[in-house]
């Protein structure tokens, strides 16, 4: 009874044997599509304090990619102790909005264009300023604030809501 059953394993091994090179022959025929990557750009960055210009570390740096129109996804970076953040992994010619956020710090974001192999990009971080308080007097004249939201009139100040002007009197 042993030999019929040797003769049958020694008769599938070299059936099988002989496959082994049909499936190489056929993958030889339909390689596998091989897109190369796209050259990629440098991007240094370099966060500063802008009040004595000395490196922040730790500050979380944001990419945010697009190329020709479609979202090529986001990347966050902590800066070193050099306050340098270094990016490798975005396509020349695409746009990329770099964010920087650092807590006790103004957050950053401006978009960039990538038309070269390197860019360097220096960011002076800002402390915050003053709050806005309606219960504080905001005339033009005084308000030291930037981001106070204007309108074709001039600053939109609590006074010049129309919600808050005097109910009309009923006779």
């Amino acid at each position: 009874m042993r030999r019929p059953l040797f003769g049958a394993t020694l008769a599938v091994l070299v059936l099988a044997g002989s496959g082994f090179p049909r499936l190489s022959v056929a993958s030889d025929r339909h390689p596998r599509k091989y897109k190369p990557l796209p050259p990629m750009a440098e991007i240094f960055v370099t966060v500063l304090r802008a009040q004595d210009g000395k490196p922040l570390q730790h500050a979380a740096v944001v990419f945010h990619a697009t190329s020709d129109g479609k979202d090529q996804g986001n990347l966050e970076l902590k800066t070193n102790e050099q306050g340098q953040a270094d990016m490798r992994l975005i396509p020349v010619g695409s746009h990329v909005l770099v964010q920087v956020i650092a807590p006790g710090y103004r957050t950053y974001g401006k978009e960039y264009e990538l038309p070269e192999k390197q860019k360097s990009i220096t960011i002076k971080m800002l402390r915050p300023g003053e709050q806005y308080s309606i219960y504080a007097k905001n005339h033009p004249s005084n308000d030291l604030q930037t981001n106070t939201p204007h309108t074709e009139m001039g600053h939109a100040a609590p006074a010049d809501s129309p919600l808050l002007a005097p109910a009309p009197k009923k006779h």
